[in-house]
């Protein structure tokens, strides 16, 4: 089909290939998987899959939640994960140049060589890779203070459509430099478009200089997690800063020990766990400040950490979450984000939804930045479990929006959050992103039935 490139087509390896890890988002059945290693070879499954109606779903680690990545029927799956060099890094300008399988992890470890810090972290860090953080524009523990991925892409190189003859077109977005308005932002464009408008083959990313300052952790203790939410608009309220601000519920702390056994106790119902990188007495003023806020708003206790080893055991068990609930069985888990000020409210609604539908929801969140990330879990095979899941999931939604907030922070919308999607935007900007995918992508090739399009075309994920 693809001469000279890895083609797959054995069933078992492409069934493992036809999804990400959402719960109960569809896949459909690839016609083969290939795997790129150049721009080239991208660019000519690109022509061939255009020339020949074939639809194209790029695919880094698989990592994602929301189904973005998820086979049709009758698709090529474009694995990226073996462009996986690190480029270039320029250590006088602070950029650096890095294929998509690039795994976050590898790229922070390699600048971090040369005294340089790339900040966007989400939990799948140790996995997930550049090209599908782009793809969702994910954000992570640091982004309440540094920002997401998309304050970091200054440029990329994508393999696009356009009219019929033109798929298969390698172009170079963006620029190098700290500046640049030179027409249409179409590198931003890109960002968080979940591989829809084309396949980004190389990212040119911004640096910062390593930091110096130790980190504080401040950490506070709750009655429960409307208390913590409170907590975080009190923060706000004193104008306070702190690098990283999260939050975990009892069920993710004592879930995570008992699977890893890092000696953490969990005799709160929630905890606020906040890192402060500020320098000298003023960052100890930041800290000490941050922890008063804590016992403002509720906290039974509230101290920074002076015990390296657990402090760094903590927010081990913050990135552990999912995959530690994970094992037990599926989980369902959101991505909802609302003001800051509307965290306790949110929290609290979601509690609500979960008594009504008799849902066990477990509860972390980039709480500093109002992304909450409730998970819902249920037994396997566990029908009723699953369906009263569901329906909690789609509640959440809507109060969401309700709140002023939105149905994905960084998840990307892939399938399960199109109606939520459609739910929140006015018709207006929806039929904006129609006409931009329609004039990109006129044959709809780039991960068909994601983000856009209408609803009826696709078969629900609630059947």
């Amino acid at each position: 089909m693809f001469p000279g490139i890895d083609t797959v087509t054995d069933a078992d390896v492409l069934a493992s290939l036809a999804h990400d890890e959402a719960e109960w988002a569809p896949a459909g059945k690839p016609a083969a998987a290939v795997r790129c290693r150049t721009v080239d070879e991208v660019r000519q499954v690109v022509r061939a899959a255009a020339r020949d109606g074939i639809p194209v779903v790029p695919r880094g680690a698989g990592t994602g939640l929301s189904g973005g990545a998820n086979a049709v029927d009758g698709c090529v799956i474009l694995d990226l994960s073996r462009m996986n060099r690190i480029l270039e890094i320029d250590t006088d300008n602070l950029v650096a140049r890095v294929e998509p399988g690039v795994v976050i992890d590898d790229l922070k470890a390699a600048v971090a060589e040369h005294g340089l810090w790339y900040p966007p972290d989400p939990a799948s860090a140790p996995w997930s890779t550049i090209g599908g953080n782009v793809a969702t524009n994910a954000g992570g523990l640091c982004c309440l203070k540094y920002g997401v991925t998309r304050d970091y892409v200054l440029g990329l190189q994508a393999v696009v459509g356009g009219p019929a003859g033109d798929y298969g077109t390698a172009v170079r977005l963006g620029r190098r430099t700290t500046k640049g308005v030179s027409g249409y932002d179409l590198t931003g464009l890109l960002v968080g478009a979940e591989g829809t408008l084309g396949v980004v083959t190389e990212v040119t990313l911004r640096l910062r200089p390593a930091r110096r300052e130790p980190l504080r952790t401040v950490v506070g203790a709750f009655p429960g997690v409307v208390a913590a939410g409170a907590a975080v608009a009190e923060s706000t309220r004193r104008g306070l800063q702190p690098a990283v601000l999260e939050l975990l519920d009892r069920a993710c702390l004592r879930t995570v020990e008992q699977w890893k056994h890092l000696g953490l106790t969990a005799d709160a119902e929630a905890l606020l766990l906040a890192q402060v990188d500020g320098a000298g007495a003023a960052g100890d003023a930041e800290a000490a400040a941050l922890a008063e806020a804590f016992r403002a708003a509720g906290a039974t206790w509230a101290e920074q950490s002076t015990d390296p080893i657990e402090a760094e055991a903590l927010f081990a068990a913050r990135r552990l979450v999912y995959p530690a609930f994970e094992r037990l069985g599926p989980v369902l888990t959101e991505d909802v984000c609302v003001p800051r000020s509307a965290v306790p409210g949110m929290l609290t609604a979601i509690e609500g939804i979960a008594a009504r539908h008799g849902c066990r929801i477990a509860t972390v969140a980039h709480a500093g930045d109002g992304n909450l990330h409730p998970m819902m879990l249920t037994p396997a095979g566990d029908d009723a479990a699953r369906a009263a899941a569901q329906a909690a999931f789609e509640e959440i939604l809507s109060a969401a929006i309700a709140a002023g907030g939105t149905v994905t922070g960084e998840h990307g919308v892939g399938l399960l959050k199109r109606g939520g999607m459609r739910r929140e935007l006015p018709a207006a900007a929806l039929a904006m992103q129609q006409a931009i995918k329609d004039s990109l992508d006129p044959l709809n090739i780039f991960n068909p039935g994601k983000v856009v399009g209408d609803p009826a075309e696709l078969f629900e994920y609630r059947t």
